[in-house]
């Protein structure tokens, strides 16, 4: 077995295997009963993670990259119709081929901190049947602390150097959500960079009032 390769004996495979069972049949436990249930409050930890795509002139400079970000979340439905939550993440971008070759760079990177906070509204359920899903839009308000890597040709005869800027923005998000997991396609606009990002998240219930 897998854990055996990594050195676990096969007694203490059981126990993690029967704790992540357990893990698991809580987690649904619990979901369900907040679908069923007429109130709902509580805080949630979500990770997200997945692909970032320039568009408009970012797509000129940079390529496909990749992002994940951390996630606290609240939601009151006897006061608030929606959730708040706040993000913190990280995403790369790398430099395009093709920008090099018309370019003077040799290298050329984008590491992007975001931060974000906004709300979350939740549908009725699309499929109750086999497994709830619950359809979503999002959005947020947001800050990013930029450092961009500008490394120049030889023949350029520039010195290479590490830009760091600011910026404010906006994200909105639209997607599917089983709770426990979640996928979201999204839109984020900085006055000189936009990108699409898809994301898939894990959420877990860090303190929940039914």
């Amino acid at each position: 077995m897998l854990f055996e390769y990594f050195g676990f004996r096969k007694s203490t495979t059981k126990v993690i295997m029967k704790k992540i069972i357990l893990l698991l049949v809580i987690l649904f436990s619990l979901h369900s009963t907040a679908i069923a249930s007429d109130k709902a409050r509580g805080v949630f930890f979500g990770v997200g993670v997945g692909p970032r795509l320039p568009i408009t002139q970012f797509s000129q400079t940079s390529l496909l990259g990749y992002g994940f970000h951390f996630e606290l979340s609240y939601t009151d439905n006897e006061s608030l119709p929606f959730f708040l939550y706040g993000k913190i993440g990280f995403e790369q971008f790398p430099g395009s081929q093709t920008y090099y070759q018309s370019s003077e760079y040799s290298h050329f990177s984008t590491s992007v901190l975001p931060i974000q906070l906004g709300v979350r509204h939740y549908f009725s359920p699309m499929l109750e049947n086999v497994i709830v899903i619950l359809p979503h839009i999002e959005a947020a308000a947001c800050f990013s602390v930029n450092q961009t890597l500008h490394h120049f040709k030889q023949s350029a005869n520039r010195p290479s150097y590490i830009e760091q800027t600011t910026d404010f923005g906006a994200n909105i998000g639209i997607g599917a959500s089983m709770f426990l997991l979640e996928m979201t396609g999204s839109y984020t606009y900085f006055k000189e960079r936009q990108y699409l990002g898809f994301d898939l998240k894990i959420r877990l219930p860090l303190f929940v009032i039914f």
